[in-house]
């Protein structure tokens, strides 16, 4: 990038220098482009929304809109709310509802609650709606929340996904607690493949080109330990942990997914940050 003479495009990182971000930015540079990170002052400067210079974005959305959107406006791709709540139970294996945090503080059982894409507060069981955080940055009585069933994920994978195709994935818990493992020659890897292809065929145009998915084996203790494959939940790629995916691959997806608005796909424009929709 940036070799035939014209601007060198630039890797803006938030100021939070997680193993990822150092990763993806040791990948950006081998490729030439400049690494920025928020947490020196200067990191915007020269930068703008309509410059020469291309612009892609690795971090959180709070960073985001709080620092980089006015100045840069980028286009940053993400599933929408009520994706997973959307899709048939043959891919969930379980119940799960698009409400809000309001509704959900009525619920009087157990339940898993989590917000749908912004870390607002911990994705966790809740004894019953009453336990829900009450206060928190980004969060209010609106605030779109996912309620599901209570289920056991044996093992876990997160799938990098360009133009519906898994170009790399990791598996990173197995029954709640962190394992990554690269999913290349992971002894579930033509599993979890097999499922992603039958999800991402039905699924593709409900999702953008480039996004995050997990994928999960649920175990049914009231079926006799029955197993099923199942989405855990779609992120945005710009937010998302590579765990033991290849940085090049994961970098790929996450250039797509958050750069100059003008590069942005018509296809791809309803994914836009900042669009309503609910699907």
């Amino acid at each position: 990038m940036g070799g035939d003479g014209g601007p060198v495009p630039v890797f803006l990182t938030s100021g939070q220098q997680t193993s990822t971000t150092l990763l993806l930015a040791e990948a950006a540079a081998g490729r030439g482009m400049e690494t920025r990170s928020l947490a020196t002052p200067s990191a915007l400067s020269g930068l703008s929304g309509s410059g020469d210079r291309a612009v892609h974005w690795y971090g959180g959305p709070l960073a985001y809109d709080r620092w980089v959107a006015g100045a840069l406006g980028l286009g940053l791709l993400e599933p929408p709310d009520g994706w997973l709540a959307a899709l048939p139970e043959e891919f969930t294996a379980r119940r799960v509802e698009l409400t809000t945090l309001a509704e959900a503080r009525q619920v009087r059982h157990p339940v898993f609650v989590k917000p749908p894409s912004a870390k607002s507060f911990p994705a966790a069981v809740y004894a019953d709606g009453s336990r829900l955080p009450r206060t928190g940055e980004d969060m209010g009585p609106d605030t779109p929340v996912l309620v599901s069933d209570i289920v056991t994920f044996a093992v876990e994978y997160r799938l990098f996904v360009l133009d519906g195709q898994v170009v790399t994935g990791s598996r990173y818990a197995v029954y709640g607690r962190l394992d990554p493992a690269p999913l290349d020659g992971d002894r579930r890897e033509p599993e979890v493949r097999r499922f992603a292809d039958r999800l991402l065929t039905a699924e593709r145009h409900s999702l953008p080109s480039a996004v995050t998915v997990d994928v999960g084996l649920v175990q049914d203790p009231d079926r006799g330990g029955r197993e099923q494959w199942a989405v855990v939940e779609a992120n945005m790629p710009w937010f998302s942990h590579s765990y033991a995916a290849r940085a090049e691959n994961v970098l790929d997806v996450v250039l797509r997914a958050a750069g100059p608005r003008g590069w942005v796909r018509r296809e791809d424009e309803r994914f836009l940050r900042g669009t309503a929709r609910v699907r």
